[in-house]
């Protein structure tokens, strides 16, 4: 009886003329909708980009490898100090040149950074046509901040997280998706209905006037109040279905924008009375949302960050300490052949301190709001576990009832159906007065309504669920995206 919306279809096609009639059910709104949705695409690019993100990341654990060259032409007047002591303004020209490969790697555990590297330069002295070189073909060197803050292995444990919460943000975001392809699907399921109502009951009021109006005329068998009354009615409804039509369209404009649908098309959404038969298991549900939700990511990522900031504000604060320690071999020659030739230690140590002797109380500051800020992020967390799981027991709650409320209100739509056909039938009988009539229409009317709404309702919870958990009760699995394909489309 709902499985399509036949008349609606015809009414539809009929207005728009040579127009094709595109049928679309609701599986295919949500597939659509996963597709190529403003908001679809929206997730996808923000997971590629947090993507991007971690790829960053996990290079500032592998080693690189980089070649630099800074030459220069110098011809200029400088000032000179000679073997003597004393200053002169001489005119130097000269060509310097070199190149130099690194090969760093960072220490996450410290935080320090090594570095292999080979120089050569060369310097050549133009006014008297002679060259000297340079090199440095092995050299080690460390660099670390003792008491400093430690930025690598802070990400190491914070951007994994912040990566998974992007993976399951995106698995969400396609479910949620699906809730907003639900809404305008029924948007326009409840307009079309509309519509099929106003066009019936105005069919049904028309041929009600022009019944009373013969018998009020040739008979007298009727009264003129309810002559009038049935006027206003036909009238009434020729209005509701002149107004049902603007619904129609723009509820299937919205619904069109929305898919990303290019065709001019008239859509007529096609219903099912069948929906999934199952239910949900509160403790199966709680577990799987602890388990997959991004919010439960989001907490720990704020509470990592807040911790990290604690440590950074307290390496900021008091001592600090850098040294940087360089070992390795050196030559420098006129003559190239000759330049590696009894190769030269060298070696470099250096120690930077730092500390604080009066700064009125910042650093102890900037450490106290730290804390204060990480306490906040508790308390909020906190409350938001706490938030988080209500919201999805009342979710399974609500949806475990929908099945039973969707029941009773197809069962009062169907009833009602038939009250008004009887009321019709016992009306032209004259067993009935007007009033019951339209008692029974409005009836009629509201529980076709309350129908669609509880179905839609249904369809919303139902994903809703699964955006929430990650999870397909219905078929028990995970929710599952192929996020190495969504990267290299």
């Amino acid at each position: 009886m709902r499985y399509i919306i036949l008349l609606c279809f015809l009414l539809v096609a009929e207005a728009v003329g040579a127009q094709g009639v595109r049928r679309l059910t609701l599986a295919d709104a949500v597939r659509l909708a996963r597709t190529q949705s403003p908001d679809a695409l929206s997730a996808r690019h923000t997971f590629r980009s947090a993507y991007w993100n971690y790829r960053y990341y996990r290079a500032n654990y592998l080693p690189s490898l980089t070649l630099t060259s800074d030459p220069s032409l110098d011809r200029s007047i400088n000032q000179v100090t000679q073997s003597d002591g004393t200053v002169r303004f001489v005119e130097q020209n000269f060509i310097n040149s070199d190149l130099t490969l690194n090969l760093s790697q960072n220490v996450p555990f410290t935080g320090g950074v090594v570095t292999l590297s080979s120089s050569l330069a060369r310097l050549d002295m133009l006014t008297d046509r002679t060259s000297s070189w340079q090199t440095a073909p092995l050299q080690l060197s460390y660099q670390q901040s003792l008491f400093g803050y430690n930025s690598l292995k802070w990400d190491r444990r914070i951007e994994p997280v912040r990566y998974r919460e992007a993976q399951q943000t995106y698995t969400e975001s396609l479910e949620l998706v699906a809730v907003n392809a639900v809404t305008y699907f029924f948007n326009l399921a409840s307009a079309q209905s509309d519509y099929e109502i106003a066009s019936y009951n105005y069919a049904h009021a028309d041929t009600l006037y022009r019944m009373a109006r013969g018998r009020y005329e040739q008979l007298g068998t009727i009264t003129e109040n309810d002559m009038l009354q049935l006027e206003l009615n036909r009238l009434t409804e020729e209005t509701n279905r002149m107004n049902a039509r603007i619904e129609v369209d723009n509820a299937m404009q919205t619904l069109r924008t929305y898919l990303g649908i290019q065709t001019a098309d008239t859509i007529a959404v096609l219903l099912s009375d069948s929906v999934p038969d199952f239910t949900v298991s509160m403790t199966q549900a709680l577990a799987e949302a602890a388990s997959n939700s991004p919010d439960i990511q989001n907490m720990a990522r704020r509470r990592l960050e807040a911790a990290s900031n604690v440590a950074s504000a307290r390496a900021n604060a008091g001592l600090k300490a850098d040294i940087y320690l360089r070992f390795g071999l050196t030559q420098t020659s006129d003559r190239f052949s000759t330049l590696y030739d009894r190769l030269l230690d060298q070696q470099y140590v250096s120690v930077g301190l730092s500390l604080p002797i009066l700064d009125w109380g910042r650093g102890r500051g900037r450490v106290r709001v730290a804390k204060s800020n990480r306490d906040l992020v508790e308390t909020q967390v906190e409350q938001d576990r706490t938030d988080f799981d209500l919201n999805v027991r009342k979710l399974v709650n609500q949806f475990n009832l929908q099945a039973r409320r969707l029941h009773i209100a197809a069962q009062a739509d169907r009833t009602a159906q038939r009250r008004n056909e009887v009321a019709r039938l016992l009306y032209v009988r004259g067993k009935s007065t007007l009033l019951d009539l339209n008692a029974s229409t409005t009836e009629k009317d509201a529980s076709r309504r309350a129908y669609l709404s509880a179905l839609s309702e249904y369809w919303s919870l139902y994903y809703t669920l699964r955006s929430i958990t990650l999870y397909d009760f219905e078929h028990g699995r995970p929710l599952v995206v192929d996020y190495d394909e969504l990267i290299e489309e």
